[in-house]
């Protein structure tokens, strides 16, 4: 039988467990309460600290242009994100949820309709005969579908009307992140003294350049991917609400994850062009055509002048991230989904080099020892 060794209090060690574990129990009940509490702002929150970072650099600038005043800065930025940002997008979303509502109550009720097509669509070159087919056909016997497909389409209702509460709450969020992003900014040398004690607490000496690098991926993905993703939905959205295209909100927003997934806005602008030449006037859907086509290539143009000033991330994580988080969370989702990933690959593959760094040092000193 194993004796306890002299010197040994077995009953105090037993007692530093015991106590030792009841303190790590409350402190995880603590942790698991405050989580839970906070939980319905995790998302907003983590939007606002992506805004912050990214704005950071423009923020400094306005601070020194207003003599050093840093909390009327972060005032003028917030407001100014709300002006471009939830003007704008809440005039796509009131035609969204407009759009939506019409088209769920068509679906439950079952009078969802399609127009028949004007006649000069007959009349277009190579396509014209066969698209005009396709239309009347889908525009006459779209009763025959709805009584085929009337569970489905109730279901659809339903879900629509979903979707459309959804919006409203996003945008809501999203009012609520630029709200948290200029408190963070009016405190941005606490923030940042905060963010790299617990970066070296984590990781030592390298916490320091590990912050640089998440700061660098949310500026690349923030700016060159959804920064550019949301100006051309913005935009495509205005000139769907200008050329009077039913349900312009959802076009706008279908066309925005398109941009964020990397598959461009066209899928989304070309149905809307071939709409408007079939309704519109000659020179307005010639002029919508041009708007649609400088749109699609802005990226092209902005991408090349933002890719310098952040980590670059491949498009299947950009992919992943944005359709994960969308799942997920929802609209907000689709934004913080892309940066998280992006910052979780990125510091994954630091940390990887700096190991075979490591290993590559400790080979050589082998080799020259």
């Amino acid at each position: 039988m194993n004796e306890p060794e002299p010197g040994i209090d077995v009953e105090e060690i037993q007692k530093i467990a015991i106590d030792t574990t009841i303190r790590i129990g409350i402190l995880l009940a603590l942790l698991y309460w405050c989580f839970h509490i906070i939980a319905p702002f995790l998302y907003p929150i983590v939007w606002g600290i992506i805004i912050a970072v990214a704005t950071y650099g423009s923020y400094m600038k306005l601070t020194g242009i207003i003599g050093d005043r840093p909390i009327l800065a972060s005032i003028l930025v917030t407001i100014l994100l709300l002006l471009v940002m939830i003007v704008p997008v809440g005039q796509l979303t009131e035609s969204m949820v407009k759009g939506i509502h019409v088209l769920a109550d068509e679906a439950n009720q079952g009078t969802l309709k399609v127009p028949p097509p004007p006649e000069r669509v007959a009349e277009w070159p190579l396509v014209g005969e066969f698209l005009h087919g396709i239309w009347l056909n889908a525009s006459t016997n779209i009763e025959a579908v709805l009584k085929q497909f009337a569970p489905q389409l109730k279901s659809m209702g339903k879900w629509l009307l979903s979707a459309a509460a959804e919006t409203g709450y996003g945008l809501l969020q999203f009012a609520l992140s630029f709200v948290i992003a200029g408190l963070l900014l009016a405190n941005a040398a606490y923030s940042k003294k905060s963010t790299l004690a617990l970066a070296r607490r984590l990781s030592g000496d390298r916490g320091e350049e590990f912050v640089d690098i998440a700061a660098k991926t949310v500026n690349g993905v923030s700016r060159v991917i959804l920064g550019v993703a949301v100006l051309q939905a913005i935009l495509a959205g205005l000139g769907f609400l200008v050329a009077d295209i039913p349900g312009a909100g959802l076009w706008a927003f279908l066309a925005m994850v398109f941009a964020i997934f990397q598959l461009g806005i066209l899928p989304i602008s070309i149905p809307a062009i071939i709409y408007v030449f079939s309704t519109a006037e000659p020179m307005t859907a010639i002029i919508f055509l041009i708007w649609n086509l400088v749109i699609s290539t802005v990226d092209n143009v902005l991408k090349p002048l933002l890719m310098g000033k952040g980590a670059p991330v491949p498009i299947p994580v950009i992919f992943l991230g944005s359709l994960g988080g969308f799942m997920a969370s929802g609209i907000l989702g689709l934004f913080t989904g892309a940066i998280i990933l992006s910052i979780g690959y990125t510091l994954y593959f630091a940390w990887i080099a700096q190991s075979s760094g490591m290993e590559d040092e400790a080979a050589a000193e082998e080799q020259t020892g």
